[in-house]
């Protein structure tokens, strides 16, 4: 299919009112650090905690009235996104994810009213099920990444990002199935082509990432990681958010556990910000010195909030964090 600005228009229209504008703000530190003016734009405000909801509130308000309910795939937050929005239609939904996504993400989508269902260890076998209730039970999928109307409702960013500040050279964008870049970069380089679009992820399993080297969609090996939200192939059927990446994104860039853990220290200490591990990923890839030298104003993107509270607290008091049989070891903030 075509798409372009105009999706974006008209799903701004569709979610006005209950996924609304986020702040963007400056932060002193990362602008005293780079010696350019960089902005964080806080999807973590949502009324989910995650910016997931744009892109679900979309797909699913331009639904029939007659569909027997919805289903989703997830690694959390799209999940929750999914819930939040057909408690609003009063819809069903029954929302599958792995055995690797954090409890806390599932008990917050069971308190939207959605059923849920932990299928497998992976994003993949989680899908399977998804499809399952399609063919079954009469279902409509919601896809977190590959559905034009999802892509739509989170390029609804990039509009009130260049809107706010149309003087904006380079934003930071977290990267996993490629909906939210995806939709980000076309509506940035619609307004501003010569906006640098940059797709960052773990280096633990990063699917868009090696799918874009390959030219193709691959299959990637799921890891227990900090950034859980970005877990999770593409689909090798991939039909839209591959090739928009691989067209729009100028550069893909990979970040380590430790430097995520490093991230999320800097946030929540010089900016007072609670964020996920996925969320920072752009803070990570400044601060490790990955990022191409940066000109004018940055903008990242802090996509969400929604992690264990216990894991959180361990991580910006400096303590060891075990993710399967990876373990990072404890690092007080500022040693």
């Amino acid at each position: 299919m075509v798409f372009s600005l105009s999706n974006i228009l008209e799903a701004r229209k569709v979610i006005t009112g209950v996924a609304d504008r986020t702040p963007l703000v400056p932060s002193p530190y990362m602008q005293e650090k780079f010696g350019q003016e960089f902005l964080l734009k806080l999807e973590n405000m949502q009324p989910i905690g995650a910016f997931k909801l744009r892109g679900a509130m979309n797909a699913i308000m331009n639904l029939p009235d007659d569909v027997a309910g919805v289903t989703c795939c997830s690694t959390g937050n799209h999940g929750r996104g999914v819930a939040y929005a057909a408690r609003q239609r009063g819809m069903r939904a029954v929302i599958c994810m792995s055995a690797l996504v954090p409890k806390p993400k599932v008990e917050g989508i069971k308190a939207l009213g959605a059923e849920v269902r932990i299928i497998g260890e992976s994003q993949d076998d989680a899908l399977v099920e998804s499809q399952r209730l399609v063919a079954e039970e009469g279902l409509v999928e919601v896809s977190p990444f590959d559905d034009p109307y999802v892509i739509a409702g989170q390029g609804t960013i990039g509009l009130e990002i260049l809107e706010a500040r149309p003087d904006i050279e380079t934003i930071l964008v977290p990267l996993s199935g490629g909906g939210l870049a995806a939709g980000i970069a076309v509506a940035a380089k619609s307004i501003n082509p010569d906006i640098r679009m940059i797709g960052i992820s773990m280096d633990r399993g990063p699917a868009m990432h090696e799918s874009i080297r390959a030219g193709k969609p691959v299959e990637v090996e799921e890891f227990p990681s900090l950034a859980d939200s970005l877990g999770g192939g593409i689909g090798l059927d991939n039909k839209l958010s591959f090739s928009l990446c691989r067209k729009y994104l100028d550069d893909t860039i990979l970040v380590s556990e430790e430097e995520i853990y490093r991230a999320m220290q800097t946030l929540y200490y010089e900016d007072r910000i609670i964020a996920e591990g996925a969320c920072v990923v752009g803070i990570a890839a400044a601060l490790s010195g990955k990022l191409p030298k940066l000109e004018g104003p940055v903008a990242a993107i802090i996509t969400g909030r929604n992690m264990d509270m216990e894991m959180f607290t361990r991580i910006v008091t400096g303590q060891s964090i075990e993710l399967g049989d990876y373990v990072i070891d404890g690092m007080p903030y500022g040693s």
